[in-house]
């Protein structure tokens, strides 16, 4: 079965940190969180001082704060990165107890690399879980981690960034569903990435790391690669788009860039395909109706 859609959401509202607090005052949610009283009364001081709707740049000192969303952005849990020179702490919760074994920790921790590694260009992940964390403990095994020390009161688990990047390429469908780029495409998306500043460029590169390259000439007329028409459903909405360079997108004319959200998340799918994607501020069901065009099918590809 494939693991269940989670999503990293880096706003945090007074809402969520209400949520939070419901969390942190739960014993069997924080009882192998370390400092999880110091935490409650940062969110407690942070609630009674400051009466703004989003504080989001309050809960990112020090790090980077997500709550961990569902694939109806309904929040139930939260990641937590702190980065120290080149190595990365996570700490990860799944705040609703009804949500324990259901693998959206698993989930959580493979956005939260994603997110380590390309865009904090982390050299090292590490995660430090009590020994009788069982659950957490076999989530970040089974997500790669490698048992780096333990005492009486702590297991520390590492990923390296040139581990997970084999690890992505070996297990291509690790994530989500299979998706197949050519090496011409390959070639021009990277080196359009190595000159891009945006800050969702993660998301593309690691699609593109995790792609099956194929020839350009076996590539199945089906999928949807650069330059190809295809037929698709955003929630309820029908719509034809061309995937596109940067310089050739034209949203009037329905061109939709690869660096785009909706871009990335088509590249490389096949006509049939179905999933979820998070989109800025909300989270969308896509559905690929059909393949238009692709000038693979039609020998139109080149450099």
């Amino acid at each position: 079965m494939r693991a269940p859609f989670i999503s990293l959401c880096p706003e945090i509202t007074r809402q969520d940190a209400l949520k939070l607090m419901d969390w942190l005052h739960d014993e069997d949610v924080i009882r192998f969180l370390s400092d999880s009283r110091g935490v409650s009364r940062m969110i407690e001081r942070v609630i009674d001082r400051v009466q703004l709707p989003i504080l989001t740049h309050l809960f990112n000192q020090g790090g980077r704060f997500f709550m961990v969303c569902n694939r109806h952005d309904v929040p139930v849990g939260f990641v937590r990165l702190v980065k120290a020179g080149r190595d990365c702490e996570m700490v990860l919760v799944i705040g609703n107890r009804d949500n324990w074994g259901r693998k959206l920790g698993a989930s959580a921790i493979r956005e939260a690399m994603k997110i380590a590694f390309f865009e904090m260009r982390a050299d090292r992940l590490i995660a430090k879980i009590h020994p009788e964390n069982a659950r957490s403990l076999r989530a970040f095994l089974r997500s790669g981690f490698e048992l780096q020390g333990k005492t009486p009161s702590m297991n520390s688990l590492v990923m390296g960034s040139e581990r997970y990047l084999r690890l992505l390429r070996e297990r291509p469908a690790f994530h989500s569903a299979d998706i197949h780029i050519t090496e011409i495409d390959k070639t021009r998306i990277k080196r359009l990435i190595e000159q891009e500043q945006g800050a969702d460029i993660f998301e593309l590169e690691h699609e593109i790391e995790r792609a099956i390259v194929v020839d350009p000439g076996h590539v199945a007329e089906d999928v949807v690669t650069m330059n190809s028409k295809a037929l698709l459903h955003l929630d309820d909405e029908k719509m034809e788009v061309a995937l596109v360079y940067p310089e050739d997108a034209d949203e009037h004319a329905g061109k939709v860039s690869v660096f785009s959200s909706i871009g990335t998340a088509i590249l490389g799918f096949k006509a049939g395909d179905a999933f979820n994607w998070r989109i800025p501020n909300r989270t969308c069901y896509i559905r690929i109706e059909k393949v238009l065009y692709q000038p693979e099918a039609a020998g139109d590809f080149h450099l």
